[in-house]
């Protein structure tokens, strides 16, 4: 079946955090965030849906994705009260008039829920996704489309490849993940025990490629083909896309 192979890195990491996944066409954003979910240390995904807010950033069609419904219903008001929101601009404060401006330019944004919109079409025409995750720890991803291919048959993505261990929740942002870590990997620190069991309290793992994969046949949205399934082409498929790069 047709499929996706993108490459999802974590900003700002150095070195970078970043994995390469097989995904099946006819994902929605709703899925694509489950996935990034699962293959970092996040728990905002299934099954463990609401953990903090998301969005995804479409700049080329002035658009955002997002399960934050205070979002959805500030643009849906903005939308039905288009010219009481241009009177209010117009009969500010001059002072206060380009904050009303930059607030209502926000509200223009078409806002779109993730549930029901599939990422295919935005893929292959901009071959680029950003997105955000938890607005306090402030996370910022890119996903990359690498390549389509027409040879993956399982309803359900994979990891292919990747490195570095991702963040735990609520660390902190990217600053308080480094700092983690060095306590973390120092079993001399003094809080390095109590932080290992705040670790494992957070779903904390280091990189685990099997892991990850087995969460991820719980992602399944495709029906496998398993007619077009022979002996050991689920590893040798996963070889072959590993050494196109």
């Amino acid at each position: 079946m047709k499929s996706y192979i993108i490459r999802i890195e974590l900003e700002e990491t150095n070195p970078v955090i970043w994995r390469r996944v097989v995904v099946p066409a006819g994902a929605t954003f709703k899925r694509l965030h489950d996935i990034i979910q699962n293959v970092t240390n996040f728990q905002g995904g299934y099954p463990n849906d609401g953990y903090h807010l998301y969005e995804f950033e479409l700049p080329e069609e002035n658009g955002i994705v997002t399960d934050n419904e205070e979002m959805h219903l500030e643009h849906l008001h903005y939308k039905k009260n288009r010219k009481m929101y241009e009177e209010r601009l117009r009969d500010m404060n001059p002072e206060m008039r380009q904050f009303e401006q930059a607030y209502q330019d926000r509200l223009k944004i078409e806002v779109r829920k993730p549930t029901r919109l599939k990422v295919d079409d935005y893929l292959e025409k901009h071959k680029e996704i950003r997105y955000a995750y938890d607005f306090g720890d402030d996370w910022h991803f890119t996903v990359k489309l690498e390549r389509v291919v027409e040879d993956y048959h399982f309803g359900f993505p994979t990891l292919l490849d990747g490195a570095g261990t991702a963040p735990p929740e609520d660390v902190g942002g990217i600053h308080g993940f480094y700092g983690f870590m060095e306590v973390y990997n120092d079993p001399k620190d003094p809080e390095h025990l109590e932080l290992k069991a705040w670790a494992e309290s957070q779903g904390f793992r280091e990189y685990d490629p099997a892991m990850i994969n087995g969460r991820l046949k719980g992602l399944s949205y495709r029906k496998t083909q398993w007619d077009m399934i022979y002996q050991e082409m689920y590893k040798i498929m996963q070889e072959k896309y590993r050494k196109g790069r």
